[in-house]
């Protein structure tokens, strides 16, 4: 699985990140920006400078990580998008599995 998030600042996004690492939650956290987000939140168009997260994780961690995500995080209604990974290297999926033990 991979599981994105943002976050406002490329300090809360190192730290977000090494916290799920250290957690074993997920594997592997890239953390890449700034990125340009436009959303609507209480009422208007907003337009953000925000740093993305890219957390490779089991299925299995899946349900725990979006929980450790959303307890830790600075955003009242943080993102939490989980996608599935169909293929890959098996050496690198074997290690995210071994990673997350």
């Amino acid at each position: 699985m991979v599981v994105i998030t943002t976050t406002d600042s490329e300090e809360s996004a190192g730290r977000l990140a090494a916290a799920v690492v250290e957690a074993r939650l997920a594997a592997c956290v890239q953390v890449g920006g700034p990125v340009r987000s436009v959303y609507r939140w209480e009422g208007e168009v907003r337009d953000e400078r925000e740093w993305q997260l890219w957390a490779k994780t089991t299925r299995d961690r899946l349900a725990g990580l979006t929980d450790f995500i959303q307890t830790n995080h600075p955003y009242d209604t943080p993102e939490v998008v989980a996608l599935p990974v169909l293929g890959g290297s098996p050496a690198y999926l074997g290690w995210v599995t071994e990673a997350t033990r």
